[in-house]
């Protein structure tokens, strides 16, 4: 406590207590978390004015607030209470439900932001950025490969040229060379050429979905600042001038993600006429075309790749630059390579037929295989950079972003090869008259029931776990209420409760077992694949019926679980965009990859937080410069995070005239373990010291806030105990119903949060605050990632 008072001869964080002078010049600024809720139940007044933003985000005030800063009645001299609402950035109408069908490049985009916590290890640092943006790549790849796999290869090379197939369904009629005698279109090189057209448009769709959406969500200019002289290295990356605009780096990887996804298309109509003209006898001239045009599009993905390889995120500064020409030209290039391809796909060829399948096999192998090499590869280099300074508290001791990865790659060959399996069923009804997908789409949709096997084996003993802890629990809830009637039913269900909330901090484990089990099994069907080239059942055939009675039991299953857990996966998220009950169950997760600007992928759902954290340093910023006055930022659940961000871009001048209320905060519990990088312990440390005042409230019954838990003496000063949940046990005479369990909801029902808000708020005087060290105790003045390119709601 001596240390604090040291560090504020006004009082330290521990006591929070009122500074002399009045609350002059003072703000209250709200920020909601997941789902949102109305400016009018924030503020607590029906009658509200918006004083500045769009129907997207805006600040209001109550209609009596209105001129505050200018009207000098007295009523005026207490705290001006506004409130942030940010809720229309993550919500809208149910068609951005299909946004989900992006989830393996927000997965993959979130492993970006995963990396530990470094110590002057800037090329490691890169070296990790560099290998999550080549995974984002394989993904872009992987998704039109499989549009092309279900275009190209399913429908107009196997259905249309196959006569029972093209028979059933009478919309491929012009494309069967037997339907319609003959005709322009059934030539195998034009129905590819036709069909190539689909992939195409898709990858125009996210081209322009990413373009759209970075105008609408990502454009907004932070506040640009020059350092001040007494300003020192940053804790964390979060309070780099140029973190919530990357702007540059987002175009560079559009342009590179689209011309893979039309070099892609391209590829997969060019190599099949290639592989015709290479025949003995065939024709020089279009072998000679051929190999042009694919010695082009090699020299196409070396420049996508290069592109993605050579630059990252440029942080230290606000860098508007844009490559103008590197973003026009590359997509340009691939759409001009798209269109030689098509065309001389299309040229006439007497005698070639559509037989077997396209050479997809060989595609999604090589896929598969890079990206498991990749993910090895940055499993090696995130334990690198945790042994420079491991933090026991990282998940998974800093191979959160591998394991993540992972995942995202498995979502990405489970998604593909489902579809294809499916729309392979669906043309093919007698399931003699194609040979389907390639072999390796159908063992991967096969590993689904053996993983699902595993994932209900582990929620089992989480299960049992959870039931320990439950009895566990009983006599700690007795002893919380002493001296009341005891309810056994009541005492359960609190206990229970306090139990469930636990499963958070299960997550490491569950993502571990996921993603280890996903690799294993990943691994088999890839060598299950390349080494029988049949498909699961037709490979366990020669072995014992029970092994073959499994193996076709989980191709069946594994296709069907697809069918189904796409459908239901597209309603649950239209359900969640329109239930705000839903949306609060599932919004942690989708907030929380939402969060962190697009560095990985550049078709990932857009960041609502460079929208966001730029609004609130502005508010902030110019409320200050305005008035000379302070604030408190009053943030709950994922308001808190953008609260913390917003503050970490602040001037330290101003940063020191802001006093931090957090309530139902995941900052520690969930970003500082797995982005030990952005919001370790040195970073909330930092924080800690450098605003005003942060007091932090929770409850054991909340599964998503929690403790901050800082080292040493700066824990009891910026933790509050646990608040009591319920706030009574039984019928009281404050209480005369029965109290319900809060859990994550309503902290203002907590006399607590009342008694912290005035305490922040008696804080807020008009006089300067006082210095404050700078250097945290025990620790050094920087983690040695200071300029490195690499840079992820409750």
């Amino acid at each position: 406590m001596e240390r604090a008072r040291e560090q504020d001869p006004t009082g330290g964080p521990d006591d929070c207590g009122p500074r002399p002078g009045g609350s002059a010049n003072a703000l209250e600024l709200l920020v909601h978390g997941v789902g949102g809720t109305t400016p009018e139940k924030m503020l607590g007044d029906p009658r509200t004015v918006r004083i500045t933003g769009d129907d997207t985000a805006a600040v209001f005030r109550r209609a009596g607030d209105t001129d505050a800063e200018s009207d000098p009645d007295e009523r005026h001299r207490g705290p001006v209470p506004e409130a942030y609402v940010w809720c229309n950035l993550t919500s809208g109408n149910g068609t951005r439900a299909l946004w989900l069908l992006l989830l393996p490049f927000m997965v993959v985009n979130l492993a970006h932001w995963m990396r530990p916590t470094a110590h002057g290890r800037t090329r490691t640092v890169r070296l990790y950025g560099l290998l999550v943006r080549l995974a984002g790549l394989t993904l872009t790849v992987l998704l039109v490969a499989a549009v092309c796999e279900v275009a190209l290869d399913l429908t107009a090379w196997q259905c249309a040229g196959t006569r029972a197939c093209a028979e059933r369904h009478s919309w491929l009629g012009f494309l069967s060379p037997r339907f319609s005698d003959g005709g322009w279109w059934s030539r195998p090189g034009r129905r590819l050429a036709l069909a190539a057209l689909v992939p195409a448009a898709l990858t125009g769709l996210l081209w322009y979905l990413s373009h759209r959406t970075w105008s609408a969500y990502e454009s907004q200019r932070p506040l640009s600042r020059r350092p001040e002289p007494d300003e020192g290295p940053g804790r964390t990356a979060l309070g780099r001038p140029g973190f919530w605009y990357g702007r540059r780096l987002v175009a560079r990887l559009r342009a590179a993600h689209t011309a893979a996804g039309l070099l892609t298309a391209a590829a997969a109509v060019g190599s099949a006429a290639a592989r015709f003209d290479r025949r003995p006898g065939g024709p020089a001239s279009l072998d000679t075309l051929g190999r042009l045009l694919e010695a082009a599009l090699v020299a196409g993905a070396v420049a996508v790749v290069w592109v993605v390889c050579r630059r990252g995120r440029s942080e230290n500064r606000l860098d508007q630059e844009l490559d103008q020409h590197l973003v026009r030209r590359l997509p340009l290039a691939a759409v001009a390579l798209l269109a030689c391809a098509l065309v001389y796909a299309g040229w006439e060829r007497p005698g070639w037929e559509s037989t077997g399948r396209l050479p997809g096999d060989a595609t999604f192998g090589g896929l598969a295989l890079v990206q498991g090499l990749l993910v090895l590869a940055l499993a090696v280099v995130a334990r690198l950079l945790h042994r420079t300074r491991p933090d026991s508290r990282a998940a998974m001791r800093g191979l959160g972003g591998p394991a993540v990865a992972m995942l995202a790659c498995a979502l990405g060959g489970v998604m593909s090869g489902g579809v294809s399996q499916r729309v392979s069923d669906w043309l093919d009804g007698t399931g003699t008259s194609i040979d389907g997908p390639p072999v390796l789409l159908t063992w991967q949709a096969s590993v689904i029931p053996p993983l699902l096997v595993v994932l209900l084996v582990l929620c089992g003993w989480l299960a049992r776990r959870t039931w320990l802890l439950r009895r566990a629990e009983l006599p700690a809830v007795e002893r919380d209420y002493p001296g009341e009637f005891k309810d056994p039913q009541r005492t359960r269900r609190i206990a229970r409760t306090r139990a469930m909330a636990t499963l958070t901090d299960r997550g490491p484990l569950i993502v571990a077992v996921t993603s280890t089990a996903t690799l294993l099994l990943g691994a088999g069907a890839l060598v299950g694949a390349l080494s029988t080239g049949k498909a699961p059942a037709q490979a366990a055939r020669p072995a014992h019926p029970f092994v073959h009675g499994a193996a076709e039991t989980a191709q069946a299953l594994g296709s069907w679980l697809i069918g189904v857990g796409f459908v239901l996966f597209v309603t649950w998220g239209r359900r969640a965009y329109k239930d705000a009950a839903a949306r609060r169950t599932i919004g942690i997760l989708w907030d929380v990859g939402t969060f962190w600007p697009r560095a990985a992928h550049p078709f990932a759902p857009p960041c609502y937080a460079e929208r966001a954290v730029p609004d609130l340093t502005w508010r902030m910023d110019t409320w200050t410069r305005a008035t000379g006055g302070r604030l408190v930022i009053s943030g709950h659940s994922q308001g808190s995070v953008l609260a913390a961000a917003a503050a970490w871009q602040l001037k330290p001048s101003v940063r020191r005239r802001v006093a931090l209320l957090t309530y139902g905060s995941p900052l520690e519990r969930l970003y500082g373990r797995w982005f030990p990088a952005h919001f370790g312990p040195a970073a909330l440390s930092s924080l800690h010291h450098e605003v005003d005042c942060w007091r932090n409230l929770y409850r054991r019954t909340d599964p998503i806030g929690g403790p901050v838990r800082l080292s040493g003496d700066c824990g009891p000063e910026v933790d509050r105990e646990a608040l009591q949940d319920p706030l009574a046990y039984g019928r009281t005479a404050l209480h005369p119903l029965p109290a319900p369990v809060l859990g994550h909801s309503d902290y203002q029902a907590d006399p607590a949060f009342a008694e912290e808000r005035e305490r922040l708020l008696a804080r807020l005087g008009p006089g300067l605050p006082g210095p404050r060290h700078q250097v945290l105790p025990g620790g050094d003045p920087g983690d040695g990632t200071q300029g490195a390119s690499g840079r992820s709601s409750a």
